[in-house]
């Protein structure tokens, strides 16, 4: 691997769990039409008579979209792929946008056999069975076994067989740079010292949790870096979910965290990145900005001050009553009965009453005392921050959700100071982010020198 020099990029977080990198897409998804499965050509072997297939069959593959180093990437690939960015968006795209997505996608999926190549090339393995451990765990987070979370990704457009390569492509890439980058690095204890040094004088200061995309270019392609930047931040406008075109599009390693740079301060990210941020409100989005190697877009997630107690950090315990609605019911009758909701569990006393209310309601009761105020969504952190212990929100939810009902139980509130990181999680980070920014380099290099045959 040829010798690289260390820039400035963002500090950012990196997690080995494979489960999580992809669960933050698959969040997303919609539900849609099933997908039609076409049947096999039979073999000349003779009569076979009446047929019954038993198993599942999964889509023929077709020609050839690309072939990298002698690696084929096939269209039936690519359509897999993108169906889940296009079900992320709510499959609200123009045919041209369409189309452009699908490139992106392409270039995703050379990457991935990019890096399986490089990695098999160094004698870097990664087994069926710890592909399917991880598929399985993906299947757990969803609740579902993996027969289910198949059947699931087909509904969807895609495969199985798609996931396990996306899985395989990260472990495999993963071991390669433990293998090959993290011994050349190096982070000194005074280093880390004077990163700590600076947190405690920074103490009180704004810091933020961002959110990155990344589209590397060279100077002869920043005009195309900066049309795909557009058109994914006016897609993202537009309601699609910033996570899932991070995790599909981004060439950061944040990627795989859906673009989640954690908490940093502006002293933190690239200068080119920090006055941008510091001037946006929570919840947007930036336009494209040009960095050095390419075009970044940020996402304000949150905010807080370093140090300094986050109201948002407060665990909540909880219950839940939520009401179907039947097929067909008016938006006058969901008021009505939202109405009726409402004021028998604000006069009902407190949460211990919450599964006498759901029965006379014909609802059910979910609890949870493990939530963090600060994952809720934003306009129901605002009503929960404020209420008292027993206290219920308005009722809130749609058609196909039925209405909802919460009702705070108790309230465990963060210190009212944090204290410094640890010497070793400021290690761990200052170590990720050197090894990732030569990883971005080794796959460029890969790039480069890759023989690929577009069809």
């Amino acid at each position: 691997m040829p010798e690289v020099k260390e820039d400035r990029t963002p500090l950012f977080h990196r997690r080995s769990c494979v489960a999580l990198s992809l669960l933050v897409l698959l969040s997303f998804l919609l539900r849609a039409e099933p997908a039609v499965a076409q049947a096999g050509r039979a073999e000349p072997f003779g009569d076979f008579g009446e047929l019954t297939v038993i198993g599942t069959v999964e889509p023929n593959v077709r020609k050839a979209t690309a072939i990298v180093n002698g690696d084929i990437i096939t269209d039936t690939d690519v359509d897999q792929r993108l169906n889940l960015v296009l079900a992320a968006n709510q499959n609200r795209v123009s045919e041209q946008e369409r189309q452009i997505l699908r490139l992106q996608v392409l270039r995703n999926l050379i990457d991935e056999k990019l890096q399986i190549q490089e990695a098999a090339e160094h004698d870097v393995t990664v087994s069926d069975a710890e592909v399917d451990q991880a598929y399985a765990r993906i299947a757990q987070n969803f609740r579902q076994t993996p027969e289910q979370f198949a059947e699931f990704l087909r509904r969807n457009g895609s495969s199985p067989t798609s996931m396990k390569q996306q899985i395989k492509s990260e472990l495999a890439w993963s071991r390669l740079l433990r293998k090959r980058v993290e011994p050349f690095i190096a982070v000194g204890d005074e280093e880390v010292q004077a990163v700590l040094a600076k947190l405690e004088q920074a103490k009180g200061k704004d810091e933020y949790r961002v959110g990155e995309i990344f589209l590397s270019a060279t100077a002869e392609e920043m005009p195309r870096a900066l049309a795909d930047a557009q058109r994914i931040v006016q897609a993202i406008r537009s309601g699609a979910s910033f996570v899932a075109y991070a995790r599909q599009f981004s060439e950061a390693s944040t990627a795989a965290l859906g673009g989640d740079l954690g908490w940093v301060l502006a002293e933190q990210l690239n200068p080119a990145i920090a006055p941008v941020v510091t001037a946006m409100a929570r919840g947007t989005v930036s336009d494209p900005v040009p960095v050095s190697g390419g075009v970044m877009i940020v996402a304000l997630i949150d905010k807080r001050q370093v140090l300094s107690a986050d109201p948002a950090d407060a665990i909540l315990s909880m219950k839940q009553i939520s009401i179907r609605l039947p097929e067909g019911t008016t938006e006058a009758e969901a008021r009505a009965l939202a109405a009726r909701m409402q004021e028998r569990t604000r006069s009902m006393g407190g949460c211990g009453r919450a599964e006498d209310v759901a029965r006379e309601l014909d609802g059910e009761v979910v609890s949870n005392d493990a939530v963090r105020l600060g994952d809720l969504p934003g306009p129901l952190q605002e009503i929960i921050r404020n209420l008292p212990i027993g206290g219920a929100t308005p009722a809130f939810g749609s058609q196909r959700d039925g209405l909802r009902v919460l009702i705070l139980c108790g309230r465990d509130d963060p210190p009212a100071t944090a204290g410094l990181p640890s010497f070793e999680a400021v290690y761990a980070q200052m170590n990720d982010e050197r090894v990732n920014s030569q990883a971005r380099r080794y796959l460029r290099d890969l790039r480069r020198d890759a023989v690929i045959d577009y069809r």
